[in-house]
């Protein structure tokens, strides 16, 4: 127990949580570098966690940071210092490449099938909707830009979590072009391509053969690297993840 005044206990949070944003952010930036300079984010992250002044907690690359605390204490710190006087750069840049970031799939997307007009028509399936497993929180999710995106290019979405459906239709609302899917396989029937934005740990380990039987395409954008890349291979997919190669 750490005992402290008032204003330092809420400086605290405040710098713990953005402190963490930051280094979450930074390895996804990083990640975009690995993406041009045909590096593998996963690898560098190993690299990177190996040494003792940095260490392996919070380096996993992805789309983007969600929840109720990360987006909160990072504006609430840059809202607290704009009151006093302080312009913190650091802070703003990392809500500004978080909020960047949770678009990144929709521009692997893009490059893959080479323009918007070439996504309207196409079924999508999304696995995970929470900002994290483990939880029914869709707060800031970078599900709810993504799905977003997609329905105003035209396209279809058959989604699944296994317990986020109700807050995230709470949240997103009543759209037309999303259905949501009590099992994961179901929302697969005829997608072209499958989306996954949570690491829940019923994705890790799927069955490639029974989602190839059930959609009509052949590509999956993962948004949570889930997949080794030597394994995808063999799969039969397109594989296109965050910061590795394609394969």
């Amino acid at each position: 127990i750490i005992i402290m005044d008032c204003a330092s206990a809420e400086m605290t949070k405040y710098a713990s949580n953005t402190m963490l944003a930051a280094r979450i952010t930074l390895m996804n930036e990083i990640a975009l570098v690995c993406q041009k300079a045909g590096a593998d984010i996963e690898l560098v992250r190993q690299g990177v966690g190996t040494d003792s002044r940095i260490g392996m907690s919070f380096l996993f690359p992805g789309i983007g940071y969600g929840g109720s605390c990360f987006p909160k204490d990072v504006r609430a710190l840059i809202h607290t210092a704009k009151k006093l006087g302080v312009d913190t750069e650091i802070a703003k840049a990392v809500e500004k490449v978080n909020d960047l970031q949770k678009k990144v799939l929709i521009e692997r997307i893009l490059e893959h099938y080479g323009s918007a007009k070439s996504i309207k028509g196409k079924v999508f399936s999304l696995w995970g909707l929470a900002f994290k497993p483990r939880t029914d929180d869709v707060r800031e999710a970078p599900s709810l830009i993504i799905c977003a995106e997609l329905l105003k290019m035209g396209a279809s979405i058959q989604a699944f979590d296994p317990e986020a459906i109700e807050t995230f239709k709470q949240a997103f609302g009543n759209k037309a072009g999303i259905t949501y899917f009590n099992n994961n396989y179901e929302s697969l029937m005829a997608a072209d391509a499958l989306i996954i934005c949570t690491e829940w740990s019923e994705f890790r380990r799927p069955n490639f053969e029974k989602i190839k039987g059930l959609m009509r395409g052949n590509v999956i954008f993962d948004g949570r690297n889930l997949y080794a890349l030597d394994q995808m291979p063999k799969s039969g997919f397109k594989y296109i993840s965050i910061g590795r190669p394609s394969v």
